[in-house]
């Protein structure tokens, strides 16, 4: 009975996630090495690109190289939202032991925040939102801008907003655990933290930030231009009144 219990404990605890002793039930180490899951990543991300790429050369040729950047962004937000995000949002009680591609990609990221293997009442939440409402929204986002839809603006605004407060509140969580109680999700290795956990996650700072003060700027231009039409029309109608 005790060789039993010091080897479920065992197989708790032995993996390479910080805190040291955190609890990763049935966790299985990675078969793919880094470079090839990368690599993958990288690959699935050029073939979002070059699709929407052919969709907005067939359906409005002659983008602007900003909207067709603007563009690429949601799209590519859309696949990692609904469909990288979903997944763990969906399996997140077997993480651990997750063995195809995503749960690999999830298990190397996780180096630098073991929050995703360890069910956690904050990462949860905010994964299923970002999920089951940024997925579908971002990609509505870039077909709005595809065909030049006059609610892309503020769609795109909402999207971004909801971005850019979902990653600062996922940076505060983690560094209020770190420098309140002394607890790390990352291991010591300056990369994990430098490379994974603050690089990766800056895109959905400094992007969504800029989309935003963007979509304000052009709403305030369409309700100026709105003001400066109507008190047109008024005088006009004014004077003809007068006459």
């Amino acid at each position: 009975m005790a060789a039993t219990i010091n080897s479920t404990v065992m197989d708790v605890v032995q993996h390479p996630y910080w805190p040291v002793g955190a609890e990763i039930n049935g966790y299985l180490a990675n078969t793919m090495g880094v470079p090839q899951l990368l690599a993958t990543f990288a690959g699935g991300c050029a073939v979002i690109i070059a699709v929407t790429s052919a969709i907005v050369k067939g359906v409005r040729p002659g983008m602007p190289l900003s909207e067709l950047s603007t563009t690429l962004w949601f799209a590519i937000c859309g696949c990692i939202h609904f469909f990288f995000e979903g997944y763990y949002s969906y399996n997140y009680k077997r993480m651990g032991g997750s063995m195809d591609l995503f749960g690999q990609l999830w298990k190397e990221y996780s180096l630098s925040d073991s929050r995703y293997l360890t069910p956690d009442s904050f990462v949860w939440p905010m994964e299923t939102i970002t999920a089951v409402c940024w997925g579908p929204l971002s990609f509505t986002v870039a077909w709005m801008i595809i065909k030049d839809h006059p609610m892309r603006h503020p769609l795109q605004a909402i999207v971004s907003l909801g971005q850019l407060y979902g990653d600062v509140l996922y940076y505060g969580t983690s560094m209020f655990d770190k420098f309140a109680f002394g607890v790390s999700y990352c291991r010591p290795e300056g990369y994990y933290f430098w490379g994974y956990y603050f690089f990766l996650n800056l895109f959905w700072i400094v992007i969504p930030l800029s989309l935003l003060i963007s979509s304000v700027r052009a709403s305030a231009r369409a309700f100026k231009a709105l003001h400066k039409m109507e008190k047109t029309l008024n005088a006009s109608s004014a004077a003809k009144k007068t006459i």
